[in-house]
């Protein structure tokens, strides 16, 4: 029996969600974030030792990091989620599994730690303030338009990430577009980018995903 370890507001219920896309029978064993450091609980740590979330556990297999596992259970249970491995579009895929986390969540991540050195101790938040606002200003802020406007631009040519059919791509992806939405500026001024977002909130396996996993909101 597959086991997902999953944690509360985290990219493990993606991995609910391709589950469910899959149509695989699965156990969900369950962890919440501290409510103070919004960190995951050392308990995640006797499954993998950098108690990261999500981790799957099948059997003796323990695997980690989201491209891994989707990639995993993609090739063992679900080929008709990525597209023929002799065709373009194979690339396309194979950019996108690994585009989201390698190229796109770290200028996000970079933006969620400067919002918070925003909010140092009062004796010393001016000065927070005035630096937090300098890097974001020269670096986070324009970097993360150059992502979005890229990637306004790729789905100009089919509805989904690696082409006309939806794939696991999609699902990798979902996580740093939700997150450009919640502090990274993504709005309806890409329309392309926002209409994808809504057909895949729109799929029943989402959705499933959504009742199974819980409550599923970006740490802003």
């Amino acid at each position: 029996m597959i086991r997902v370890h999953h944690l509360n507001h985290s990219r493990s219920q993606r991995v609910l969600w391709l589950l469910e896309e899959l149509g695989l029978p699965y156990e969900i064993v369950r962890y919440e974030r501290d409510r103070k450091t919004m960190l995951a609980p050392p308990e995640l740590r006797r499954v993998h030792p950098l108690g990261k979330s999500p981790v799957v556990t099948d059997g003796t297999l323990v695997l980690a990091e989201s491209g891994a596992i989707l990639e995993t259970l993609v090739e063992r249970h679900g080929p008709q989620l990525r597209p023929d491995p002799a065709s373009p579009e194979f690339l396309r895929y194979r950019y996108w599994m690994h585009y989201a986390e390698g190229s796109l969540m770290p200028p996000l991540l970079l933006k969620l730690v400067f919002d918070q050195v925003e909010k140092a101790p009062l004796i010393v938040r001016p000065v927070a303030k005035a630096i937090s606002a300098k890097v974001k200003r020269r670096f986070i802020t324009p970097n993360l338009r150059q992502h979005l406007d890229f990637l306004e631009a790729e789905l100009a040519s089919g509805p989904w990430f690696a082409g006309q059919a939806f794939s696991a791509a999609d699902v990798q992806m979902s996580f740093p577009v939700e997150a450009a939405v919640a502090r990274g500026g993504l709005d309806a001024s890409r329309p392309r980018l926002m209409d994808w977002l809504r057909r895949i909130h729109e799929r029943p396996a989402y959705q499933r995903a959504i009742d199974k996993g819980g409550p599923f909101e970006i740490l802003g």
